[in-house]
């Protein structure tokens, strides 16, 4: 039998099949498209899923082709917080609206006035009320869109969506939820005192389960022929890319920490219990039976060197960056501020932006493409301090995701943590981690733990040059952006006139 793990990503979507021993046979990558406008980002949710639905069959028809085996599970696995609105007939009542999508500021604040920050944290093991929770955009569709408000009869996460389209069943699972801030995750249930608040009932949500559970199975109408697809075919409801990474980097024990190095950088560190002492850290329920996770989340990670690529250096590679980067002598190192979405973890300050300090005439697009990268590595090392302060040991970081490929952001990561980072050989962990909760479910594997000794195995491992001179440059980071508190304030209350 096979197995087909699908990746509901930001920036792609990807579908990889396996066998029963976890060997990929194939895999499949197509990227995702939005449609932005100022605060605004939203996605054709029919078109999405109708992209998954043709990389799974696709995926499956080489997966037949190869060894002639049905398909025995999907599992899902992927972003979290993207929201989908659906009528009584179970269709988009207007498009998707993304986690990046940052309108409902205004409703942070109310959310903020109604519910105290020690409720929410405790309640829902976030620090902050920020634009990217589904609450937040909730309550702006009862504000600002009441047409559109009247007409939902069901509120879905994306993976919900992929789950419903798939076997027929609304579904959502525990590790997803935790990023709705409408879900209690010492209780494992909805958080019923905020969505009266909003005038959401239970009844327009799915019904809960944790992660790794068999959501249905395949509906009739998705079989095709010739693919191994078929009505028996279980949804398997998987678990967020993150903690999939975990998973498919090795990083399952304590004094592991896995970086999620994607659009989104985030740090994931398992923990028996919710850790609300340091106020700062996101707590999360993980993919395992009664198992947390601490995991602080930078959505300016990855996105700040897309951003940096797509405006300035269009025209190279990322390979070609890594090489040209790699033959310059150095320079006056110039200190870069990834908050190019505003809030990020440790500091979650919704009037930061993105700064350069430092720049000279010298000074040359690769220069700044560096400084965005040590930038990036240094938000990396304020969110490794936090989860000390807050007892985790660390030992290691296991990172994965598309800057883990980059050979000179890793040893920065490296040389500004002061610790070793290993890079696992499988550069698809998300995809190999949710595989590896469908083999355990489907019994191909007693555990995780056995699955995870067979199937992963390091790559590359940077060790820190321990040189001061990095030193000197996070304490530079972290004084520009004490320093720059107050005038970032300033400078939103001036630009938000425009």
């Amino acid at each position: 039998m096979n197995l087909i793990s699908v990746d509901l990503g930001t920036t792609n979507i990807k579908t990889a099949v396996y066998d029963q021993t976890l060997q990929m046979l194939h895999l499949l990558s197509e990227p995702v498209s939005y449609q932005k406008s100022g605060d605004f980002v939203e996605f054709d949710a029919e078109q999405y899923f109708s992209m998954v639905l043709s990389m799974i069959q696709k995926a499956a028809a080489c997966g037949w082709q190869s060894n002639g085996k049905k398909v025995a599970q999907i599992v899902l696995t992927g972003q979290a917080e993207s929201l989908i609105l659906l009528d009584r007939n179970h269709r988009p009542v207007c498009p998707g609206i993304s986690w990046m999508d940052m309108r409902s500021l205004e409703e942070c604040s109310e959310l903020s006035a109604a519910f105290s920050r020690t409720c929410c944290y405790h309640t829902t093991g976030q620090p902050e009320l920020i634009p990217t929770w589904p609450i937040t955009k909730i309550l702006w569709i009862k504000k600002h869109r009441p047409d559109l408000f009247q007409k939902t009869a069901h509120y879905l996460l994306l993976k919900d969506y992929i789950i419903f389209r798939l076997c027929g069943h609304m579904v959502g699972e525990h590790s997803i939820y935790c990023f709705s801030h409408y879900f209690d995750i010492t209780k494992r249930c909805y958080w019923k005192e905020i969505l009266d608040y909003c005038e959401v009932k239970e009844g327009q949500l799915p019904r809960l389960m944790p992660s790794g559970s068999i959501a249905g199975r395949l509906q009739r109408e998705l079989v095709l022929e010739g693919t191994g697809l078929d009505t028996d075919t279980k949804i398997n409801t998987g678990t967020l890319d993150h903690f999939a990474g975990m998973i498919g980097a090795g990083a399952i024990h304590k004094g592991q920490v896995s970086e999620s190095a994607g659009t989104v950088l985030s740090l994931a560190a398992f923990t028996d219990a919710p850790v609300f002492d340091s106020g700062k850290i996101p707590n999360y329920c993980g993919p395992f039976p009664g198992s947390y996770v601490l995991l602080p989340v930078c959505e300016s990670g990855g996105f700040s060197m897309e951003w940096f690529k797509n405006q300035f250096l269009q025209d190279v590679s990322y390979p070609q960056l890594n090489e040209i980067l790699r033959s310059r002598s150095s320079r006056t190192p110039l200190i870069f501020l990834p908050y190019l979405t505003g809030v990020n973890a440790p500091d979650y300050n919704e009037n930061a932006s993105g700064v350069f300090l430092g720049l000279r005439s010298y000074h040359d697009r690769y220069d700044l493409a560096l400084a965005v990268m040590q930038g990036v590595a240094c938000m990396l090392r304020k969110n490794l301090e936090c989860l000390k302060q807050s007892g985790i040991r660390i030992e290691k970081i296991i990172s994965t995701g598309g800057g883990a490929r980059s050979p000179i952001w890793t040893q920065l990561k490296a040389d500004i943590s002061g610790y070793t980072i290993e890079v696992p050989a499988d550069a698809e962990a998300p995809c190999l981690g949710a595989a590896i909760l469908s083999a355990v479910q489907e019994g191909y594997f007693s555990s995780c733990d056995e699955a995870v000794a067979a199937c992963t195995s390091v790559g590359h491992r940077y060790a820190p040059s321990n040189d001061p001179a990095f030193e000197q440059t996070y304490r530079l980071f972290c004084h520009t952006c004490s320093a720059l508190e107050e005038t970032f304030r300033l400078s939103r209350e001036n630009f938000s006139h425009f």
